[in-house]
């Protein structure tokens, strides 16, 4: 063999080598991770979340498209798609599971929202507890009539009043959750005309609300003062917030303000449990929100609406999930926090 051969038989052999070995994914994984790192980082500015969401959500596509195709390349298509196969019965097992271990349908979900402030964050992983009974919620109990809360559940829009700010000048009534100087706090009926409602309309509800104030801390350090329901009276009792109640989540339903919003589930506190005649409904309301769910036009949640109370959440990881979603932009009230 002549030194010319030899020199085309060695470069056949790197070029060979080099089909062998296939696309390089290690740059990719690099991008993909900065990419996430810095949609978390710029989540507030919606541009940036907007470009850096979704080119980690393109570089997820492109990785798992690259993967399979280099496993194709050098094990084949049979041993590739017995390895998927593989890889999807073991996430399966695991996930039947946890089904059973927690006694939860849904036993691992994602916090989609900041309303959890500062106990939960966006974007965290969160592992669900099945609940079988009103028991194994951590929240006060309030019994009343069967007839008396079938007759809030048919006037329910009385019960839609959100704790408010407002000033009235030359007849124009101006409404804020912020508290600035000459403005009073009071209820406002959204679905009751838009307007300001005295508190002696409560009268006949089957929930009245009592309204104050609390601190809210921007991003940038600054403070304002909001308008905020300090507690809430069903019958003889009353319940203020208690921030070592369990936490739940819970699938929002058709007549739902936030479902129309696009919220099909709620990761909230659990605030109160009615017991109308021993049917059970919970009152929640998330620690960065200023009212309960209810003020805000969602119907109190059946025991069988709710997938699972909170037992350990994991930082961060459960961001994959939301760009996978396309959800990309920050919702809203996660600029600041409410102190407590």
């Amino acid at each position: 063999m002549t030194m010319e051969t030899k020199k085309r038989a060695k470069q056949n052999d790197r070029k060979t080598a080099s089909s062998k070995q296939g696309i390089n994914t290690t740059p990719m994984y690099i991008l993909f991770i900065a990419s996430l790192i810095l949609y978390i980082i710029f989540q507030h500015t919606t541009i940036l979340a907007d470009i850096f969401g979704l080119a980690a959500f393109i570089l997820i596509i492109l990785l798992v498209i690259f993967e399979f195709s280099e496993s194709i390349k050098k094990e084949g298509l049979k041993r590739s798609a017995l390895e998927v196969g593989a890889v999807i019965i073991a996430v399966v097992i695991i996930w039947i599971a946890a089904r059973v271990l927690l006694n939860s349908n849904n036993p691992i979900d994602v916090v989609p929202s900041c309303s959890m402030l500062p106990y939960l964050s966006r974007g965290d992983i969160i592992v669900l507890h099945g609940i079988s009974s009103y028991s194994q919620i951590k929240a006060p109990v309030v019994f009343v009539s069967a007839s008396a809360f079938n007759s809030m559940y048919k006037n329910i829009t009385s019960e839609f009043l959100e704790c408010v700010a407002y000033s009235n000048v030359n007849g124009t009534t101006y409404i804020s959750q912020n508290i600035s100087p000459g403005y009073s706090i009071g209820l406002y009926g959204p679905l009751n005309g838009g307007s300001i409602v005295p508190y002696s309309s409560q009268s006949k509800n089957l929930i009245k609300y009592t309204c104050g104030s609390r601190q809210e801390r921007a991003k940038n350090g600054s403070m304002i003062n909001i308008s905020y329901t300090t507690s809430i009276t069903i019958g003889n009792t009353t319940i203020r917030g208690d921030r070592n109640n369990s936490i739940v989540v819970y699938s929002t339903i058709l007549k739902d303000v936030f479902y129309q919003e696009g919220d099909a589930y709620i990761v909230h506190r659990a605030y109160a449990i009615i017991n109308a005649s021993g049917q059970y409904y919970v009152l929640t309301k998330g620690d960065n929100n200023p009212g309960l769910d209810i003020q805000y036009g969602n119907y109190p949640s059946a025991l069988s609406a709710l997938q699972g109370e909170v037992v350990e959440s994991i930082p961060y990881l459960g961001y994959v999930k939301l760009i996978l979603s396309n959800d990309f932009g920050q919702p809203q009230g996660c600029s600041s926090e409410i102190l407590h």
